[in-house]
């Protein structure tokens, strides 16, 4: 399957329930053939809950079907220094320790990026990924973290973002998650080469609007991988 003329749009705090029943059974789908444990359903609670305190310092963006289901979506928080980030709390690793608070740090979260498996689309996937770092490429003091499988650790080198493992792989969603952080000089890269696919030639104070731009269409072919 794939989209045609599907634009991008930031997701409401009244579908989160809908991202996290979308995250949980892509990750099982993609990395153990679509079995579901029995207890799946506490994973997509724990990460609806998650997802609804972290909303007001938050973005979703996704890509629905004409159905208005989610075919695709990835999240970026702006860390406040209190709420235990993901990394926090499946690794225990303290964020301000590996980026360090000299100068001061803004840090981001990147998450829940997933791509209905039906769906191969390298346009979507840089798409999405745009959209995650648009706000950590304005300053150059900023770092993102974030827990990806080993496939998509590999798939983000290969089109130029750079990043960091900062920690042992454990098991999570059933794939081998790592986490990883990336920077300002390690994104920019990508970011300039890839940019024009959001926002031509408008600002990136645009993306925050309901609906994104109507450049944000997809095309073209990519293998699907997850972030947690």
């Amino acid at each position: 399957m794939t989209f045609k003329n599907k634009s991008l749009e930031i997701l409401s705090s009244s579908e989160m329930i809908n991202l996290a029943e979308f995250i949980v059974k892509e990750n099982f789908k993609h990395h153990t053939k679509g079995n579901l444990p029995s207890n799946y359903y506490s994973s997509v609670q724990s990460i609806y809950k998650e997802e609804l305190d972290f909303s007001k310092s938050s973005k979703v963006f996704v890509s629905k079907n004409d159905k208005g289901e989610i075919e695709g979506a990835i999240r970026v928080l702006r860390w406040d220094y209190s709420r235990k980030l993901p990394i926090q709390k499946i690794f225990g690793i303290n964020p301000i320790e590996i980026a360090g608070m000299s100068p001061l740090k803004t840090i981001w979260h990147i998450g829940r990026f997933a791509i209905k498996k039906e769906v191969s689309d390298i346009n979507l996937f840089k798409k999405l990924m745009i959209c995650a770092i648009s706000p950590i490429c304005e300053k150059e003091n900023s770092v993102a973290f974030a827990e990806c499988d080993s496939k998509l650790l590999r798939v983000l080198r290969i089109l130029g973002i750079e990043a960091t493992v900062v920690g042992e792989a454990v098991n999570y969603l059933g794939s081998e998650t790592i986490p990883v952080c990336m920077t300002y000089s390690g994104l920019i890269g990508f970011y300039r080469k890839n940019k024009h696919l959001i926002f031509k030639s408008i600002d990136n104070s645009s993306v925050k609007k309901s609906k994104l731009p109507e450049s944000v269409f997809v095309d073209n072919q990519i293998s699907n991988y997850t972030l947690v």
